[in-house]
C-alpha cells in the first residue's frame, strides 16, 4: 500500500511536470505571437519631427521589427551607404522603405542598391512623407518591413 501511494505521488508529480513542460512551448509561442502582433505605427510626420506610436522623435531613425532606433546618423550625410543600413541588412526584411527627406535630398548609393538586391530586400526610396504613408500601408498587409527615415532636407 505504501508503495502504491508513493507510486501515485511520483506519477502525479511526473504528470504535473510533464503538463507544465508541455505548456511551456505553447506559452513561448503565444508570447512570441503576441510580440509579432504588436506593430509599430507611424502617427505623423512633418519636417524634422516624426511621431511613432505616440512618441515624438526629432532625429532620423530606423524602424526595424518592433523597435525604433533614434539618432540614426549616416557615415556620409546625405549619401546612404550599406554600412548605414547594417542592422537592416542583417535582419533581412522583405521591404526596406527609405525616407529620403522632406525634399528627397538624401541619395541612395549604388552600393546600397546592389547589396539590397543581393540580399533580396526590395527597396522603396521616396520622400519621407510618402515613405510614412507607404510604411503604414504595407504594415496593414503583414509584409516584413523596415524603414530608414531622414526627417529634414
Amino acid at each position: 500500500m505504501i508503495f502504491s501511494l508513493s507510486f501515485y505521488i511520483l506519477r502525479t508529480m511526473i504528470c504535473e511536470q510533464w503538463i507544465v513542460l508541455s505548456y511551456i512551448p505553447a506559452l513561448l509561442a503565444i508570447t512570441f505571437f503576441k510580440a509579432r502582433i504588436v506593430e509599430i505605427h507611424i502617427d505623423s510626420y512633418q519636417f524634422g519631427k516624426i511621431v511613432i506610436d505616440g512618441v515624438d522623435y526629432s532625429s532620423d531613425c530606423i524602424i526595424l521589427g518592433n523597435s525604433v532606433q533614434a539618432n540614426w546618423w549616416r557615415k556620409r550625410g546625405h549619401l546612404l551607404s550599406a554600412e548605414d543600413l547594417q542592422p537592416i541588412i542583417t535582419a533581412k526584411p522583405s521591404v526596406l522603405i527609405v525616407g529620403c527627406g522632406a525634399s528627397g535630398l538624401m541619395k541612395i548609393s549604388d552600393e546600397v542598391r546592389q547589396v539590397l538586391l543581393e540580399e533580396d530586400i526590395q527597396l522603396e526610396a521616396v520622400d519621407t512623407a510618402k515613405a510614412v504613408e507607404r510604411f503604414n500601408e504595407l504594415l496593414q498587409t503583414g509584409v516584413n518591413i523596415a524603414a530608414a527615415l531622414h526627417l529634414t532636407c
